[in-house]
């Protein structure tokens, strides 16, 4: 982590991700960029969907391949930052010339080879079903549904842990400490996403949550009951009720069940998830 002198009082506590030693190239390769309008949170009809997001500095979108469709070894030939997510991708070279981005481990460099098959070895980098996969290994950029795409487990850092192997199904133990089922046909790369140190990084300042694209948070508190369960009342006040509560009446806050009590997948939890920041850590 870089580190500032704190020549104003924002810059005190700011820190970067230092970037020397791990980017082999400033320049994206420019068949696999395209340009575009994000969505900053608004749906087809141009309404808000998701709140708090907006502005920020233009992004140029990098084609990262997450199927792994081609089963062809490829070199990796550059470790690249992609400012559309927090891990690092690298720009594969396959055997027939054809190069793709992927999403990269921690420990594969450049000139490393990666390789996607049945039964590839268990090797940071290398994609293969989860049936094939050891008891106790590392993954991540699984697949819920098989042929489906990696889904599961691409931020920075995170991995997921195979814990059993029983009927036809996995278990897997999520970044989120939840153990949930996946079908051993799903396909899942061995290794922990690259840039394991974008959870320190300190924003630092207002502003550069702006650069973002993240847009101001208001407090329930500091609104209107018209506006928020949480809101009203002469100066400061409590929440007025027992349960903290979302703009729209739901559950939210630690320690509450905020999953749909019918959603489609929930014969696939077999250990709920432990909330609070004292459980999240064991």
């Amino acid at each position: 982590m870089k580190h500032y002198r704190p020549y104003t009082k924002s810059r005190r506590h700011m820190t970067t991700i230092t970037f020397k030693g791990k980017i082999t190239t400033n320049e994206p390769h420019k068949a696999l960029v395209s340009g575009g309008k994000r969505g900053v949170g608004r749906n087809k009809d141009g309404r808000i969907t998701v709140r708090h997001k907006g502005g920020g500095h233009k992004r140029l979108f990098r084609d990262v391949d997450f199927d792994y469709k081609k089963l062809v070894p490829a070199v990796v030939e550059t470790v690249e930052y992609d400012p559309n997510r927090s891990g690092f991708i690298g720009l594969l070279l396959y055997k027939d010339g054809e190069r793709r981005y992927a999403l990269l481990p921690q420990s594969v460099k450049v000139g490393d080879t990666i390789t996607t098959a049945e039964n590839a070895p268990a090797t940071p980098g290398n994609r293969l079903p989860l049936k094939n996969i050891p008891i106790g290994a590392f993954t991540y950029n699984v697949e819920v549904k098989p042929g489906n795409g990696g889904k599961l487990g691409r931020a920075a850092g995170t991995h997921i842990e195979v814990i059993a192997r029983d009927q036809g199904y996995v278990d897997l133990k999520m970044p989120s400490t939840e153990v949930r089922r996946v079908l051993e046909t799903c396909w899942a790369t061995i290794g922990e996403v690259s840039n394991p140190e974008n959870k320190l990084m300190n924003i630092g300042k207002a502003g550069r949550s702006r650069w973002l694209g993240i847009r101001p948070t208001v407090r329930g508190t500091a609104m209107n009951p018209v506006d928020h369960p949480h809101g009203g009342g002469e100066g400061r006040q409590g929440r007025g009720t027992r349960r903290a509560k979302s703009m729209w009446g739901k559950p939210t806050g630690k320690g509450q069940k905020s999953r749909r009590p019918k959603k489609y997948s929930n014969y696939l939890i077999v250990s709920r998830r432990k909330v609070g920041k004292r459980n999240a850590k064991q």
